[in-house]
């Protein structure tokens, strides 16, 4: 992708054409378009950008289709050619202010994005608030496990109110500000992700409740587990290693039963690591054995386990995650949950870095729940800070569609540095669901 240090050439208004790829020096909200910077690729956007009537518009060629009989002018020329009057180097005149109602709209637009920055700030604060949960869980379950599991129950009831009762729940990827490398998070994100498929699975607010429950509790028996054992890539560790890991099931079901857990939330211990098919661990039980909370986690477990492994190396993204899954495991997870896990987090789940089919990079923040397929996402551009990067809603872009998702190594430095594609995925939501749309950019 090319940089804004590009050449500093120019076309005039008349000498604009389909194909140009252009980059407007304006401030976001002084225009409609989705982004600064883009190829002309219809006559609508050819005579939107004319209407702007700036003296000049800057354009890389690099970029832009071949302009057969068309002389782009330098910094100097442009300026000379607009104003015969203008001195060398001044800069050429602006237009006047944009209509009054062009202008509330901007305004308008403004606003609405700067309550998006609000809303997820909020969701933020409820993520740290539910990570503190997770590591007094840590800390108390065995001095304090009632109140460990009070307070851990009215987390899930929160999650199944959200899921249950709200119809436009979304899901965010959270941070690195706000997520670490702590294992609790998995847990997390489990429990999160169970959630989501809890009313598409038509699963009662009881049964959800156990689920989430069972799930924020899946890997207990890990503490009683080495770290070094714990932690270790499997296909680092020794046939014993491997084995001693195993026991964490049966050492979380122990620590549950002495903790007072109900049955339904003791099966998801017990079967997070079992199959559909019969092929997974400690008793190779089949699909009809299992229990469905038990069959959601273990499909969730599996699926966050290739998305954040020990060796974060070798981690795949979460479309890359979602692919095998489907293609190469698929007799291992229920028939139903495994399709609505990829329907409800989309082909690019939040966390993907997407190429748009404006040649732009972005990452996606959140996925909307009736569009899955045109989530959220935060697009990179050079000429605005990270702060005040552009976010776009995809479902309100027709224009705009993804090319395909791009694995966070090809980025350069610098736009990994503001997309921030993290080591680690972690998930939270909010159930109001997503803004209106606005058309923010």
């Amino acid at each position: 992708m090319a940089s804004d240090d590009s050449p500093h050439v120019f076309l005039t208004a008349d000498q604009l054409r389909v194909g140009v790829f252009v980059l407007l020096d304006l401030p976001w909200f002084q225009h409609d378009f989705a982004l600064n910077s883009f190829k002309i690729r219809t006559d609508d956007q050819l005579r939107e950008l004319r209407a702007l009537k700036l003296a000049r518009y800057r354009f890389d060629p690099a970029r832009s289709d071949p302009l057969p009989g068309l002389t782009p002018l330098n910094d100097d020329l442009a300026g000379r050619a607009l104003d015969p009057g203008l001195a060398p180097g001044a800069a050429p005149a602006q237009l006047a202010d944009p209509r009054d109602a062009e202008a509330m709209d901007k305004r308008q637009r403004m606003v609405r994005v700067q309550q998006r920055r609000v809303a997820i700030a909020q969701v933020e604060k409820a993520f740290a608030k539910a990570a503190t949960v997770m590591k007094s869980l840590s800390r108390n379950i065995y001095a304090r496990p009632q109140e460990t599991l009070d307070e851990l129950g009215a987390l899930v009831q929160d999650m199944v109110t959200a899921f249950l009762d709200s119809p436009d729940a979304t899901l965010h990827v959270m941070s690195d500000k706000c997520g670490g490398e702590d294992v609790y998070f998995h847990s997390l994100n489990v429990t999160i992700l169970a959630m989501m498929l809890a009313k598409g699975l038509n699963l009662s607010p009881e049964v959800a409740r156990e689920m989430g429950i069972g799930a924020m509790l899946h890997d207990l028996g890990l503490n009683d587990i080495p770290d070094r054992i714990a932690r270790k890539p499997a296909s680092e560790s020794t046939t014993a290693e491997r084995n001693l890991r195993a026991t964490h099931i049966d050492l979380g079901v122990a620590l549950g039963r002495r903790v007072g857990l109900s049955a339904q939330a003791l099966a998801v211990v017990a079967q997070h690591h079992e199959c559909d098919d019969g092929t997974g661990y400690p008793l190779g039980l089949k699909g009809p054995e299992m229990s469905l909370a038990a069959k959601v986690v273990a499909l969730v477990n599996f699926y966050d386990n290739l998305c954040n492994p020990p060796d974060i190396h070798r981690a795949m993204t979460p479309h890359e995650a979602l692919s095998y899954m489907f293609a190469q495991c698929r007799s291992k997870f229920d028939a139903q949950a495994l399709p609505l896990l990829i329907r409800s987090l989309g082909v690019h789940p939040p966390g993907s870095i997407l190429l748009l089919s404006d040649q732009s990079l972005a990452v996606v923040t959140s996925v909307n729940p009736g569009k899955p397929l045109r989530p959220w996402v935060l697009v990179y551009d050079a000429s605005i800070p990270k702060d005040e990067a552009i976010t776009l809603n995809l479902a309100y872009e027709p224009h705009l569609s993804i090319i395909k998702s791009i694995r966070p190594g090809q980025l350069s430095p610098s736009v990994s540095a503001y997309l921030n594609p993290r080591k680690r995925t972690t998930y939270f939501f909010d159930a109001g669901g997503p803004e209106e749309p606005t058309g923010a950019r």
